[in-house]
């Protein structure tokens, strides 16, 4: 992406109309040696100062040792927050890759935030809104992923009514399984999404909201800052790394004679974990085909299923808003009746997010407030 000004090479000046020399930022990943974007604002942006922002969520927290069982947590029971964004995170599962929560945003930031332990990746289960960075603005509704880059500076602005996001904080970082891109990181003509459905942020130019405080998170602690001037400054940028939002529909999924692998669903990777993708689609064709997912035994990863909406063909006792917790070590699989009932089926309408982690995720006191105690019972 080129928007805005922005000079003829990178770190040569770039002047205002009145000479005014303006400030380059380099917005790098891996160090120096991953993809960037080079951001040109008005005034000094790393000009800041300590403050007393006192803004954030409470850090995951596991709860001691628990039998090993497969596990339903209903977020549906959780009870709704009125806060910012920045606030309103409810860890739920973690590892050290990766952090799932729940949240039910009902206001817009008060603060600009920057996440400078990982990437933030959200489902947006309910509600829309805006995301404000300072490379532009990015619209985002119902049923959409949205990503925002480590590090960048952002607030959200929820639309009005009910807000429920599903959050994947990835420790490690998060892009494009290498199985959908070709050597140059392009999107392969095969893959299950094309550049054109990723919905990239508008540039707006330089605004002032009124916002001088920015929080960091660091390390699992929230740290303040302020500047005197509108850290949205920015004339200008390009490069290739940026916001985004992305519908979980544009997801194109893969159909076989018989049932394929979760890994065809895949959608993102991060450090540790696939994040995957269940959407409306035919069912295997063969006309032996057992639609419904065979019990496996998960001896190297966690599985984590967001249910969306829909009829799940393996699964019941489930519904919206729903996540079970199929943790390695133990086998899982479908319901008693499903495998059976399943056959002869053509199309199932089930929404999901999955999960896949090789280190075991570990339960916040959140997440077994809302467990389904019979969950382990309902497989016999």
């Amino acid at each position: 992406m080129v928007v805005g000004e922005v000079p003829r090479k990178h770190h040569v000046a770039l002047r205002d109309g009145s000479g005014k020399l303006l400030w380059e930022e380099c917005f790098t990943r891996q160090g120096f040696d991953g993809p960037y974007s080079i951001l040109y604002h008005r005034e000094r942006p790393h000009a800041q100062r300590p403050a007393e922002v006192a803004h954030g969520w409470r850090a995951p927290q596991a709860v001691p040792p628990r039998p090993l069982r497969k596990r339903h947590y209903r977020t549906q029971d959780l009870r709704a927050s009125a806060g910012a964004a920045v606030d309103a995170r409810l860890p739920l599962l973690f590892n050290e890759d990766v952090a799932l929560s729940l949240l039910t945003p009902g206001a817009a930031d008060p603060v600009y935030f920057q996440n400078g332990d990982g990437d933030d990746l959200y489902f947006v289960a309910d509600g829309g809104g805006l995301l404000r960075t300072s490379m532009g603005d990015v619209r985002f509704g119902r049923e959409d992923y949205v990503f925002v880059p480590k590090g960048l500076l952002h607030r959200f602005l929820p639309d009005p009514g009910p807000q429920r996001w599903l959050s994947i904080e990835c420790l490690g970082g998060l892009g494009l399984p290498r199985q959908w891109r070709n050597e140059t990181g392009q999107l392969r003509m095969d893959a299950p999404l094309c550049h054109r459905d990723f919905r990239r942020p508008a540039f707006v130019g330089p605004q002032d909201e009124g916002i001088r405080e920015t929080v960091v998170k660091r390390g699992g602690a929230f740290h303040g800052f302020r500047q005197e001037t509108p850290p949205l400054d920015v004339v200008g940028w390009d490069g290739a790394t940026w916001p985004f939002a992305v519908p979980i529909l544009a997801f194109q999924p893969r159909v076989g004679q018989v049932h394929l692998p979760p890994t065809v669903h895949g959608t993102f990777a991060a450090r540790g974990a696939l994040i995957c993708s269940f959407v409306p689609r035919p069912l295997d064709f063969h006309p032996d085909a057992i639609p419904c997912p065979y019990p496996h035994a998960s001896v190297d990863v966690d599985e984590v299923l967001f249910y969306q909406r829909g009829e799940f063909t393996s699964r019941r006792g489930v519904g919206a808003g729903s996540i079970s917790h199929h943790p390695s070590g133990v086998m899982h699989g479908p319901h008693p009746g499903a495998y059976e009932a399943s056959i002869g089926a053509r199309e199932t309408g089930e929404l999901a997010v999955m999960l896949d982690c090789y280190r075991p995720l570990e339960a916040t006191a959140t997440a077994v407030a809302i467990e389904d105690a019979g969950y382990q019972g309902s497989f016999l």
